[in-house]
């Protein structure tokens, strides 16, 4: 073979890099070191900012002597470092899940290799005294070589974790030059196709430091607690760069500031060191002490290192795994270092606003998928209170379409490949008490250098757990770890196949794929995860929507994904996935997950004896920094609120409580009455204000029945013209078609209010979680093309009363099955319209699908209609499936707050167990649908058809009516982009059914919604 590239070449894993270790700051005194800032530290040069660049196809068309301190780059551009360069104009933009972007010859990587030159001078005025200056690439992807004042300095790939260089006997005092030549593909790349887009260049910090050579070079904290949980040995050991018989005195301080011990040493022995009684660490009370080590020589102090202290042990305890004594529950999610507009470039600031808002909806956890993140990560993880799985930068998806998958899993010759970047990745973050678990990397099948992998940890850090999911087996993992194990399947192994065979502890690394409108099931792995000690929970994937901010022309903000770059192949909107929007903004599945993994749940006894249920979900935590509020509401009017004393839960204790729920008040018929638990903060915390809600909960009290609808007075006047009929009363008309059997319009007081009445229809916009239905939804049931064959029309005024009846059939192109539908309506002399439709599933039942999308009417209203109000679930959107978050009440939005903005469009806005609901305009006009069921309602400016058609949010364009959806049913939503399918019980089925509600109309200044919403259809 011919001999390979320096960025080709598998067993060249750097040159002249530093030896990997803890990422640190040395400070020349103890105050300095208290200040944990670097610019306090010996001396230290950030290196951010614009740097020269030029740009090149290959490596080899780069200039002759780019590395030369004297090269005239006058002519070269401007780029911003950190930054990745196909996001200020360079290359290409690309995103996949699973392809690599050339051929899979390992480890060859295709002659045609963008590669960015970058250069900046730097200024050094110290004299360096016994010191060294080094140089750290905190993230450069994929491979690159340094060059300092024209003389090269060394080489590494790895892109995702630190690269320190010792530049001492480079550097000059005065003005130096730095030159750094990075390629975009490398045999590195081979172990970095994660589910990303596919972005270049220096993106994290480049930093400049002194460190003295007499002081550590690295140091290991281990805390290990004694067999009761009670007291722990707190464990340090020191590398040094030269043995200068020096001494170290250590002195660990609490956060209040008092000192626990001090104790000087001889650098070259480990510090043992038994606490009596340390506070814990954990997600929930991220207790940390301060430990300083000053190091000495002959007396004089050479260096000050501060670093966080927090005491939790990890252990093995059968077919669980025990942080500080239990089997805890992660509640978490998958977290890619991500930004709109800088792409993997991200800032400290950035990072905690991430975990603050975690922190505030519940989750506990994060998996660093699929790379060690920013090194600010671990720190704010420390300190908020977060536990972390710590992933290798290895992931080899492209191999598994090849049919074989572990082709260079299982090769020797890349084990340096594999370990090394495991290595790097442990001794950079070893000393955080946040990482739970180390991950050998993700998606790359199994083989002999995973073995390997694995070992290497349990080497260098046996007291922290090792995660693959690759190792099906759990042959060399301490936890099996599936993704996306489904509830139910015939043939798919399911959780309770996990339940029965497992003998070690369990976790979903990843599920509840959160992309689009979605994800469902949410509760029902969460109950799971509750009623067994083997499932330690699961991360959902992901917190991010991942999508690339752009301006439209007329200046509108939306987001691309893959494919709308030119980029080929891609998998389109899948990196459209997150808990988040790509500008911060929850998705409705955030406040749904906030409510399964809520720390108190709340359970009914009997409500009217006022007795509930509560279960403290905290694994550590009692409830004493809550306050209960209770609330009792008469549909929309709050009756009373008082505060309830909490009883004395540790975590997971069981507690019943006995309150009042309003049993004196007199009940009004035909309202609803709503008990509300709230949990609230009662102080402030580091990530959130008191009074900030953590958990709730609502319960229905038992009303009075509705009253019955009593009807005015007064004369019809039927008319009919031509294909039309009109039914007219004293200030509304009502006009029917006789060929469509469909009721057109209404008007009042001369004003249109339903532009076109209730249409059959089962069919929405599709979701993400429906791409593996829309094939044969779209090819072979033609779902989307209904077609509706008129048998029988029939109408009679009798009584005061009109009566208009349709028969059709209702089916789809080319299908053998079918509706038999009926719309009744009934029409009365005041305005009232009563409306029934009844749907018998008929023809071929065989040939059907096994779900449907809904069942259900569309109406179009009057464009005026801007207010909406109704009695079921809210205030957010919700489906069968996903509907925890959202409880029962009256709630009050505007038909575009209605409207949920995903990236990509798709149905969105449900809302479900209304028994009414109310548009209003700004005037005196109003509609009331009423049902003395319940269905589910939404409403909004587009139509099905806009929002399938559209790519983007600035494609919709909104129509000039309100577009209203009335269902009997809707399917649910399911994580079947990546995951569980519908569960058999959300299903929305090819079924019979019966749809009925009242229409009438009202003026909401004189009559108010909730009133008329208590009498029945």
């Amino acid at each position: 073979m011919k001999k390979l590239k320096r960025w080709e070449d598998i067993h060249t894993d750097g040159i002249n890099r530093l030896g990997a270790r803890a990422h640190f700051t040395s400070f020349p005194t103890l105050a300095a070191a208290a200040t944990d800032n670097s610019a306090n530290s010996h001396y230290y040069q950030n290196l951010n900012g614009t740097w020269k660049f030029t740009f090149l196809e290959a490596p080899e068309y780069g200039p002759d002597g780019f590395f030369e301190h004297d090269l005239d780059t006058k002519d070269w551009d401007d780029i911003v470092v950190p930054g990745n360069w196909q996001l200020q104009g360079y290359g290409k933009m690309h995103y996949s899940d699973l392809w690599y972007n050339f051929p899979i010859i390992p480890p060859r990587v295709p002659t045609e290799n963008p590669t960015g030159i970058y250069r900046r001078e730097f200024l050094f005025d110290r004299k360096l005294d016994n010191e060294q200056l080094i140089l750290r690439f905190n993230g450069v992807d994929s491979a690159f070589e340094l060059y300092v004042n024209g003389q090269f300095a060394g080489y590494s790939k790895g892109a995702r974790i630190q690269s320190e260089f010792d530049i001492t006997k480079l550097c000059k005092q005065g003005t130096n030059t730095l030159t750094v030549r990075v390629f975009q593909w490398s045999d590195g790349t081979y172990l970095e196709d994660q589910d990303m887009w596919w972005l270049s260049g220096i993106f994290r910090d480049v930093e400049l430091y002194v460190r003295p050579v007499s002081g550590l070079y690295d140091f290991t904290v281990v805390t290990e607690f004694d067999r009761e949980w009670k007291d722990a040995t707190l464990t340090v050991s020191v590398v040094l760069t030269e043995q200068r018989n020096q001494r170290i005195t250590y002195q660990l301080m609490d956060a209040d500031g008092n000192q626990v011990f001090i104790e000087e040493k001889k650098a070259e022995e480990p510090l043992s060191k038994y606490i009596v009684s340390p506070l814990k660490w954990s997600a929930e009370q991220p207790h940390l002490y301060h430990l300083y080590m000053t190091v000495k020589e002959d007396g004089k102090i050479i260096e000050v290192i501060h670093q966080h202290i927090g005491f939790r042990s990890i252990v093995m305890a059968g077919d669980t795994f025990l942080v500080n004594g239990v089997a805890i529950k992660f509640k978490g999610v998958n977290r890619h270092d991500y930004n709109p507009r800088t792409g993997r470039v991200v800032t400290r600031e950035e990072i905690e606003r991430d975990i603050v808002t975690m922190k505030q909806n519940n989750i506990n956890a994060i998996r660093t998928a699929h790379y060690p993140n920013a090194s600010y990560l671990y720190d704010l993880c420390d300190q908020y209170g977060m536990y972390v799985i710590d992933e290798t930068d290895l992931e080899c998806h492209g191999f598994e379409l090849t049919g074989k998958y572990d082709w260079i899993s299982n090769d020797p010759e890349w084990e340096t490949a594999y370990v090394s970047r495991l290595e790097r990745m442990i001794e950079r973050d070893k000393n955080h008490p946040c990482i739970i678990m180390w991950s050998l990397g993700n998606e790359s099948a199994f083989g002999d250098n995973f073995r390997a992998m694995a070992k290497r940890a349990k080497e260098m850090d046996p007291t922290r757990l090792v995660h693959y999911e690759g190792d099906s087996e759990a042959e060399v993992t301490d936890v099996y770890s599936t993704m996306y194990t489904w509830l139910d399947h015939k043939e798919r192994k399911t959780m309770y196949q996990v339940i029965a065979h497992s003998k070690k502890p369990h976790i979903l690394c990843e599920y509840a794929h959160a992309m689009g409108n979605g994800p469902g099931n949410l509760k029902e792995y969460q109950d799971l995860f509750y009623q067994h000690d083997k499932l330690q929970g699961g991360f959902v994937w992901e917190w991010f929507d991942h999508g690339i901010e752009t301006l439209a022309e007329d200046g509108t903000v939306y987001y691309r994904y893959g494919g709308d770059f030119g980029d080929d192949p891609t998998n389109g909107n899948f990196c459209i996935d997150g808990l988040i929007m790509p500008d911060g903004t929850p998705s409705p599945s955030l406040s749904e997950y906030k409510k399964v993994i809520e720390p108190v749940q709340t359970e009914c006894v009997d409500i009217e004896k006022g007795l509930f249920r509560l279960i403290n979900r905290y694994d550590f935590l009692s409830l004493d920094h809550l306050n209960l509020t209770c609330s009792l509401f008469e549909d929309d009017r709050l009756i009373e609120t008082f505060e309830v004393d909490l009883p004395k839960l540790t975590g997971r204790e069981t507690a019943e409580i006995q309150i009042p729920v309003g049993q004196e008040i007199e009940k009004i018929s035909g309202a609803n009455y709503y008990f509300v638990f709230s949990y609230k903060l009662n102080q402030d915390t580091a990530w959130a204000e008191k009074g900030h809600e953590l958990a709730n909960a609502s319960f229905v009290v038992s009303g009075r029945p509705k009253l019955p609808k009593v009807h005015g007075e007064g004369e019809l006047l039927v008319k009919k013209e031509g294909a039309l009929l009109n039914v007219s009363g004293t200030d509304f008309s009502v006009t029917f078609d006789c060929v469509k059997g469909t009721l057109k319009q209404v008007t009042r007081n001369g004003k249109k209010q339903i532009e076109k009445g209730p249409q059959f229809t089962f069919w929405r916009a599709p979701i993400d979680n429906d791409m593996y239905l829309l094939t044969d939804y779209k090819m072979k049931y033609f779902m989307h093309l209904g077609h509706e064959i008129v048998e029988d029309i029939h109408y009679q005024l009798k009584d005061g009363i009109f009566n208009w009846q349709t028969k059709a059939l209702y089916g789809t192109t080319n299908s053998s099955w079918h509706y038999q539908i009926e719309y009744q309506y009934r029409i009365y002399s005041d305005g009232d319209i009563l409306c029934r439709i009844n749907g018998i599933a008929s023809g071929m039942k065989e040939n059907a699908p096994l779900m449907v999308p809904r069942l259900g009417l569309e109406l179009q209203l009057s464009n005026d209609f801007v207010h909406t109000q109704w009695r079921g679930r809210g205030p957010g959107e919700n489906y069968s499936d996903s509907k925890q978050a959202n409880h029962l009440g009256v709630y009050t939005k505007t038909v575009d707050e209605l409207f949920t903005n995903y990236v990509k469009p798709q149905e969105n806005g449900n809302r479900s167990d209304c028994d009414w609901i109310s548009l209003t305009d700004l005037d005196e006009n109003g509609l009331i649908f009423i049902t003395d069921e319940t269905f589910n309602f939404s409403a909004s400016h587009y139509e099905v058809g806009d929002l399938e058609k559209a790519k983007h949010t600035i494609n919709l364009k909104p129509r000039d009516y309100v577009v209203l959806h009335i269902d009997y049913k809707q399917n649910g939503l399911g994580s079947n982009s990546c995951g569980q399918d519908q569960l058999e019980k959300y299903r929305c089925k090819f079924e019979d059914f019966t749809l009925e509600f009242r229409i009438t109309t009202f003026n909401p200044k004189q009559t108010k919604a909730v009133q008329l919403g208590r009498e029945q259809c």
